[in-house]
């Protein structure tokens, strides 16, 4: 017996120290993981806040469909309006004059308008301009303009003296002018539903990218609280070897000295680290404190 103490104390010695590096294995592992489970809950936030923000903007991407919808309808009815106001123009214009002239493909010249004569007339005008009408030109000319500005003024006169063409006129215009912005409201409209559409692809890409980022944090979590269990399972396992070889020492230290180890006042007090013992070898979960306790005191 007296030579294998010699051992035990060695071997107390590497046990005790065995723990201790166990011990602090575990703590650093269990302090990855903590640091692991702030890294995935910041994403896991993130997510959320994105996910927030996509929903908003499907409310106003969605809202903004129903406007185009609404707009859609009331270009459409405005288009009607255009189209009436050119029939009813139509039907109050006076009827342009016509030649039977025939052009060298056989048919009929186009008849004149006010906007037709406007256009010759301006036409004319540039081609005076840039030189084409020289010489006995030059009064050729001038008898087409004049022609051109003839017709222009008895239509302008005729339709000027009647009120109902003129406000057919007028009312094209408005007319014109609705048809324009309800296109623009459709636009707009179309605009900003495309845009929240593209936003909201573009933030549920990110939120896909932060959930595999989470989940790779969630798995680095799970893979080290498996190695900080490990190391703590062989912590404790260590601290029930060194409990076995403290008591065998113990008992040895015992018989030298002479102490009746079944008298209860002959023996030191151990009470609270055989509690201890008792839980853990249990199965009991014991708090740090009372492993360092049970460390020490073994």
């Amino acid at each position: 017996m007296d030579g294998i103490v010699p051992n035990l104390q060695e071997m107390r010695e590497i046990v005790n120290r065995k723990a201790s590096e166990k011990r602090d294995s575990r703590d650093e592992l269990n302090k990855n993981v903590g640091g692991f489970l702030s890294t995935r809950n910041d994403f896991n936030r993130q997510v959320r806040e994105l996910i927030s923000e996509v929903q908003r903007q499907k409310g106003i991407r969605d809202e903004a469909n129903g406007a185009v919808r609404e707009a859609k309808s009331e270009r459409a009815d405005k288009n009607q309006g255009v189209r009436e106001a050119k029939e009813k123009l139509r039907e109050l214009s006076p009827e342009p004059e016509r030649t039977d002239r025939n052009d060298r493909r056989g048919r009929r010249d186009k008849e004149d308008t006010p906007a037709s004569l406007k256009r010759k007339i301006e036409k004319l005008e540039n081609d005076f301009e840039r030189g084409l009408f020289l010489g006995k030109n030059e009064e050729k000319f001038v008898q087409q303009v004049k022609e051109a500005q003839s017709k222009l003024r008895k239509m302008s006169e005729k339709e000027d003296s009647n009120v109902e063409l003129k406000d057919a006129r007028d009312n094209l215009r408005l007319a014109i002018d609705e048809q324009e912005v309800a296109h623009q409201t459709v636009t707009s409209a179309a605009e900003t539903a495309q845009e929240a559409h593209d936003l909201m692809i573009k933030l549920s890409d990110e939120v896909d990218r932060l959930r595999e980022k989470a989940d790779a944090s969630q798995a680095q979590v799970r893979r080290v609280k498996r190695e900080a269990d490990r190391e703590h399972q062989s912590y404790i396992v260590s601290l029930r070897c060194l409990h076995s070889i403290q008591d065998i020492l113990r008992a040895k230290s015992n018989k030298d000295k002479g102490i009746d180890t079944g008298d209860k006042s002959q023996v030191p007090a151990r009470v609270e680290v055989q509690d201890l013992m008792s839980k853990l070898m249990s199965g009991e979960t014991l708090s740090t404190d009372e492993l360092m306790a049970l460390q020490r005191g073994g």
